[in-house]
């Protein structure tokens, strides 16, 4: 199972009470107040592990609790602090806290699953792109001071002493948002899985229906010198994706990071389609979901050029994108090791002499 979006409730642990006790011993009759401090509730941290690859692990545990401090002992003992409690997450994570009106434990659990209308409309917490990353989610509460810390000349034996703070409390929606150097974007049938999977050494599932991609697919694309590239096959858009028809923005959200859009276009119109309609549309759709995002470099691949249906299509297509066009058939590998060259090219640095 791939999951992507989780909500969770994280919450730091209790700082422990500060310790109420009186020195006792035959040499030292007069005693003194000798409760020491408690430790600090434990810390909810993220981190990013390099392994993972979504947040299935915790929809299914949506509770992150730290361990409690330990209260104060005495002899002046401070209580043991609280264990961080790390959550696990891959790179390419983006938190938003979900703000909490009502800060009751019941509120919170019922509507753990509810899912934000405006998401993206709620404050960043956090995103974390590094392997081995880092952010405190939830900090742990400070511990209690004993009634040592209260005594004074005017107070020599105290019996005042503080209960641990708690720890920060509150909901969180986790979001992945692959990273990738390459992003395939296209309708489906377009053929982009076959391409991931001659580019890379990834296996994706290969069919000819439509949705063979339900979930993004990363592949490492390495040159002779050992350079590498990452690229991702993100499940085909269909028509209204900007507004959530189809797998809509579980599809967009995957491409905001890439640096290149390679938009793979099926110029045989398989299933019926028309290729530049189908380009034109991949634009739109892509422009209405963030503006930014269509002005990322992008190449366009004239794919399944082993077909005759494709030839006769292509000199239109060409005069009416106005744009390079690249042509290739995945599935006959022709044309890609000029794909593989021009991917280097734009996206390795330049070595300076």
């Amino acid at each position: 199972m791939f999951v992507d979006r989780v909500r969770i409730l994280a919450r730091g642990g209790h700082g422990g009470r500060g310790g109420l006790s009186f020195f006792r011993a035959k040499h030292n009759a007069e005693g003194g107040p000798d409760g020491g401090n408690g430790g600090k509730g434990g810390d909810v941290v993220l981190e990013v592990n390099p392994h993972l690859n979504n947040l299935v692990h915790l929809k299914y545990s949506p509770h992150q609790y730290a361990e409690d401090g330990r209260p104060g002992n005495r002899k002046q003992q401070t209580g043991r602090s609280g264990k961080t409690h790390l959550v696990e997450v891959p790179a390419g994570t983006v938190v938003r806290e979900i703000p909490i009106e009502d800060t009751g434990e019941e509120r919170i659990e019922g509507n753990l699953q509810a899912m934000p209308e405006a998401w993206e409309d709620l404050p960043v917490v956090a995103d974390l792109t590094e392997p081995g990353q880092r952010h405190v989610l939830t900090a742990g509460g400070q511990g209690g001071l004993g009634n040592l810390a209260f005594k004074s000349s005017v107070n020599q034996a105290p019996r005042k002493h503080q209960p641990g703070q708690p720890g920060e409390q509150g909901e969180f929606e986790l979001v992945l948002k692959s990273i990738a150097d390459v992003g395939l974007v296209g309708f489906p049938n377009a053929g982009k899985s076959t391409l991931l999977s001659k580019l890379s050494h990834a296996h994706p599932k290969i069919a000819s229906y439509p949705f063979t991609t339900l979930t993004p697919q990363i592949g490492v694309m390495e040159n002779p010198a050992g350079e590498r590239l990452t690229i991702a096959d993100i499940p085909g858009l269909i028509e209204g994706a900007h507004e959530g028809v189809g797998l809509g923005h579980e599809f967009l959200r995957h491409v905001e990071r890439c640096r290149l859009l390679l938009h793979v276009i099926d110029l045989a119109g398989t299933d019926g389609r028309e290729p530049l309609a189908d380009y034109r549309q991949l634009r739109r759709e892509i422009s209405l979901y963030q503006e930014e995002l269509s002005q990322r470099p992008f190449l366009i691949l004239a794919n399944k050029m082993d077909q005759p249906a494709s030839a006769e299509k292509l000199a239109t297509f060409r005069a009416a994108v106005d744009q390079p066009v690249l042509e290739i058939s995945a599935r006959e590998e022709t044309g890609l090791e000029a794909l593989r060259q021009e991917l280097f090219t734009r996206l390795l640095p330049t070595p300076t002499s």
